[in-house]
């Protein structure tokens, strides 16, 4: 007797292939279940999503495929798991394929049965070796009232938790006595944690490793970030997906793991922009773990519920507005562990400062006070790099990348010009490539020029055991190897370093104990940005910059955060320097209830990747003409298409078009029904030279 499964492969949206493909097999295959089959000269992994006794209409058995083998071993993907994928998959607008099959290992694809036993094998043995739950985790470790408050206030709450805690107010132990309970109300119960960058993995997952290794066994806690080797990412999913692991740390990947006993989401920094994927598919993992979790608790008994907690100092606005109308339950945490003040806020005005001062002299005069003292200093500038541009002042040249519409940094340290775009490298030219003047010089500063000037005007301080103040930078390309952000971070932790200069990487969630001065050199380019969430986000980089300093609470009352700024009376700065994010959030969302934007309307991008700028935009053009007349079309707003900011990259040239919907639901089902007008208008002559096309649903970047 043969069966025919509906088998979901990875293919994207624009690519025409309906969610599912049909074939044959003799087994009767469970929804769920992973499978190899053929796609035309490849064998690829697919997941079953329902299976048939009978053919679809019009098809018979010679016309159809056979599956070409069961992934033996693992249980079937469980329908909790299908149904946020399918649900990410309708949202987000993207093929079910492209979504299931990125949320599993790349290394599953190409294992064969007997390599995926042995690895099941050796996870079931270390599993067995590790002790079960027992005892008391939480003993010895005592809770300020604030903290016992947000917990007992937590194990009531029938909806998501916005646990608004200021910096240094112990939101991470509530964390981890929520997974106490969590982990010891069931057997099989399971945790995830996501944080938004894989910098701060490494000391959170110490703290887990810490506290819950010891009751739960040595593979109880797990990662899952794009940082790990495939060797890795696959030994961590099978242990999440068995049921071994019982927590589970991960960036925005993880919100889509296959975990059978989640029981409780946590999302540190819950207000990052890098829990919203720019590529692929575009989904916010914020806000799929709020709906993964209600998912999980409808499937769960009376009362039983798996509990979303969202956590920052300085919530995303949709957050913010959503706990204001009763849909997230907020709990505050204000005070500081220890009853320590959060750092004193000093503007330093650049009008008043020298010409060309890259560094005020009184802030200069600060930190060499610190240092003097043993104390550390932390100095933001969220732009890597020696210089943005290295330029020719006699003829005009700027180091422009030659395949994107952006300039290549200059790298002082390996003597390169480089793409951030695009990866493109050169080696720095002796002179102007255009005129041939030796004089060619860096426009702008980055994170290594601050560095090296920082270095030579703290040359002649002394730290209180005699030796040299020493200044250290922390960035992507300083921690690019494997194992160089441990070592950082532990040269911070034992107090070998005095200055940090760093970009936002270093701005939050880490616990340096010693920082009692932390300054923001270039804090006015998120002012006047075009951009409507600028302002935003800069009031939280700068918050969250705040909070590293005065974390212990003896040293807190003399704490400050120094900004750099030629506009020291702008309003942003006078809610910062109350520490007042309520004010602030107030503020800005009631431009954005006068301006329809979000939370208050709904937006999305149609995106366009072509040959030419021309070919992009006649495409996003000859798309919203198409779109007339669809279902729902007066419910929306279509704008011209425009290019992007930076319109080239990598030779391929950007242009999108935005809609806009004062409701969710509207704007949903005016994609719906534009959909399979995006893939007709593909073939249009208007379309020639089209590359690719995206829907990114609540873009956060326009």
């Amino acid at each position: 007797m043969a069966f025919w499964p509906s088998v979901v492969v990875a293919t994207p949206a624009h690519s025409g292939v309906g969610a599912s493909l049909t074939y044959r097999s003799e087994l009767l295959l469970r929804p769920g279940t992973l499978v190899r089959v053929p796609l035309g000269a490849r064998e690829v992994l697919g997941v079953v999503w329902d299976c048939a006794t009978t053919p679809p209409e019009g098809l018979t058995e010679a016309k159809t495929k056979a599956v070409a083998g069961v992934l033996e071993g693992l249980p079937p993907l469980n329908d909790r798991w299908r149904q946020l994928v399918r649900f990410a998959a309708q949202y987000y607008q993207r093929s079910l394929g492209e979504v299931a099959l990125a949320a599993l290992p790349p290394q599953l694809r190409d294992l064969s049965n007997v390599q995926l036993a042995r690895r099941l094998k050796r996870r079931a043995q270390a599993s067995a070796d590790g002790p079960g739950p027992a005892g008391d985790v939480a003993a010895g470790h005592d809770l300020s009232d604030e903290q016992r408050q947000a917990l007992d206030a937590l194990a009531d709450a029938k909806a998501p938790v916005l646990l608004f805690g200021a910096t240094g107010s112990g939101k991470t132990e509530v964390y981890l006595q929520a997974t106490q309970r969590a982990l010891f109300s069931q057997a099989e119960a399971q945790v995830l944690v996501m944080v938004p960058e894989i910098n701060l993995t490494p000391q959170l997952e110490a703290r887990f490793r810490e506290r819950f290794e010891p009751l739960c066994g040595a593979g109880a806690v797990v990662c899952l970030h794009s940082g790990m080797t495939p060797a890795q990412r696959l030994s961590s999913w099978l242990a999440a997906h068995t049921g071994q692991a019982r927590i589970v740390l991960g960036t925005r990947m993880a919100v889509l793991a296959s975990l059978p006993g989640l029981r409780l989401i946590v999302v540190d920094e819950e207000h990052d922009p890098s829990y919203k994927s720019q590529e692929g598919a575009r989904y916010s993992a914020r806000d799929l773990a709020v709906y993964r979790g209600k998912v999980e608790s409808e499937a769960l008994e009376a009362n039983a519920r798996c509990q979303v907690v969202l956590g920052s100092a300085t919530p995303s606005l949709e957050s913010w507005h959503a706990a204001d109308q009763g849909r997230y339950l907020r709990l505050a945490m204000p005070a500081r562990i220890g009853g320590g003040a959060l750092p004193r806020l000093r503007l330093v005005d650049m009008n008043h400062q020298p010409k060309g001062a890259v560094l005020a002299p009184p802030l200069i005069a600060a930190m060499a006070e610190r240092i003097e003292r043993g104390e550390q200093c932390l100095v933001l500038l969220n732009r890597r790099g020696y210089a943005p541009v290295l330029a020719c002042h006699d003829c005009g040249w700027k180091s422009a990348c030659p395949h994107c519409s952006a300039y290549r940094v200059f790298h002082k340290l390996d003597r390169t010009l480089r793409c951030h775009h695009c990866g493109f490298t050169e080696r720095v030219p002796r002179a102007c490539p255009d005129c041939g003047n030796l004089d060619v010089a860096p426009v702008g500063r980055g994170t290594e020029q601050v560095e090296e000037q920082l270095a030579g005007l703290l040359a002649d301080v002394k730290r209180p055991d005699g030796g040299p103040a020493r200044v250290a930078r922390m960035d992507a390309d300083s921690t690019r190897l494997k194992g160089s952000l441990e070592v950082q971070l532990a040269t911070m932790h034992s107090g070998e370093v005095d200055v940090l200069v760093g970009t936002q990487m270093i701005a939050k969630g880490h616990d340096f104990r010693r920082i009692t001065l932390v300054a923001s050199i270039n804090a006015d380019s998120g002012l006047f940005a075009s951009d409507y969430r600028a302002p935003e986000r800069l009031f939280a980089l700068l918050m969250q910059a705040a909070g590293r300093a005065g974390r212990d609470a003896a040293q807190s009352a003399t704490s400050e955060m120094w900004v750099q700024t030629w506009y020291p009376q702008h309003p942003l700065f006078a809610s910062l320097k109350q520490h007042d994010f309520p004010a602030f959030a107030t503020t800005q969302l009631t431009e954005r209830l006068s301006a329809g934007m979000p939370p208050y309307g709904h937006q999305a991008l149609l995106r366009a990747d072509a040959r030419t700028q021309q070919a992009a935009q006649a495409y996003l053009n000859a798309a919203a003409q198409a779109a007339v007349g669809l279902p729902h079309f007066e419910d929306v707003t279509l704008y011209p298409a425009v290019p992007l900011t930076i319109q080239r990259v990598a030779n391929v040239e950007r242009a999108q078009l935005l809609v806009e919907a004062a409701s969710r639901g509207a704007l949903q089902r005016f994609l719906t029904a534009w959909q399979p007008v995006l893939l007709q208008t593909r073939s249009l002559p208007e379309a020639r030279g089209l590359v690719r096309f995206a829907v990114d649903v609540d873009p956060l970047v326009i």
